[in-house]
């Protein structure tokens, strides 16, 4: 299956996306999260687009796309999806599942909350909409940091290889079933100068998404969207009560707790590609969607 690399600028940023798959095809976009790029899809691209159009891009600050320093582009994660929305736009693409994980989820969430008509169908991969499955040992600094700037130096070891690497491999039953190759190149993106700043300021907005979650809550009620969450359940940073969350509001949601971490597909790609494209196949019955 051939992989296009390409770039579109959105309004004066150049991002960068993957593509393959049929272009008549139903669409899939996968959102990938921190400290990665959609170079985590790699495996799952092939799989999935012999029945998609699959689109992965980078988000801003992220892989190949654009990397402005904070000076020059205030990051949040309204402004990420806006410009992923922008894309889609620019794509013309209108209909289509999301693939969520870590910081794709609340990137995705808000595709839905803007153009709740366009999004078919949900996976999420150790992505939250709830307070449920935060780890708190995790997540305490970065709340501490949301509320005092001060509180920067108790983070900052999170850009470094050591925490990049803990990310893929813990809660894998083999670690060394897990390719070096992963951490080593978000380690050298994540590395570049300036580009520190671009991810405190994300961790630093990252209390907008819990804000949100009443109104992605919401839509999940009114919408009853088909959602598969696909989970490591050994994940030391969304525990497993963060998949089970989705039940409350979407009570057909597919549940899957799998022996693995919050990187899944490094060492879960089959089992996952096949519950996705079974999804997908109910979406659209006769062809994913």
């Amino acid at each position: 299956m051939v992989i296009h690399y390409r770039q579109r600028v959105v309004d004066g940023h150049r991002l960068h996306y993957q593509e393959s798959g049929p272009a008549d095809a139903p669409v899939i976009v996968l959102l990938h999260g921190y400290p990665t790029s959609s170079f985590m899809f790699r495996r799952l691209i092939p799989l999935l687009a012999t029945r998609c159009r699959v689109i992965a891009p980078d988000h801003l600050g992220f892989g190949f796309s654009d990397a402005p320093p904070v000076e020059d582009f205030e990051y949040s994660f309204d402004a990420l999806a806006d410009l992923t929305r922008g894309l889609l736009e620019q794509l013309g693409v209108d209909r289509y599942a999301i693939y969520v994980q870590d910081y794709g989820a609340p990137i995705g969430w808000r595709l839905a909350l803007a153009d709740p008509d366009h999004v078919t169908a949900v996976v999420s991969q150790n992505g939250n909409a709830y307070e449920d499955g935060f780890v708190e040992d995790f997540w305490a600094p970065i709340w501490r940091y949301a509320e005092d700037a001060g509180a920067e130096a108790e983070l900052r070891p999170a850009l470094g290889i050591d925490a990049i690497r803990w990310q893929y491999t813990h809660g894998v039953p083999d670690p060394e079933t897990v390719d070096p190759e992963t951490w080593h190149h978000d380690t050298a993106l994540v590395s570049r100068p300036g580009n520190d700043r671009v991810q405190l300021a994300l961790f630093a907005d990252y209390v907008s998404n819990v804000a949100l979650y009443p109104e992605v809550q919401r839509w999940f009620r009114e919408s009853q969207v088909p959602l598969l969450a696909v989970w490591g359940r050994n994940d030391e940073i969304f525990a497993p009560a963060g998949a089970t969350a989705f039940s409350r509001d979407l009570p057909d949601a597919q549940v899957e707790l799998l022996d693995g971490g919050h990187f899944l597909l490094e060492s879960h790609l089959d089992e996952v590609a096949t519950l996705v494209l079974d999804l997908l196949d109910r979406v659209t019955p006769g062809r994913a969607a």
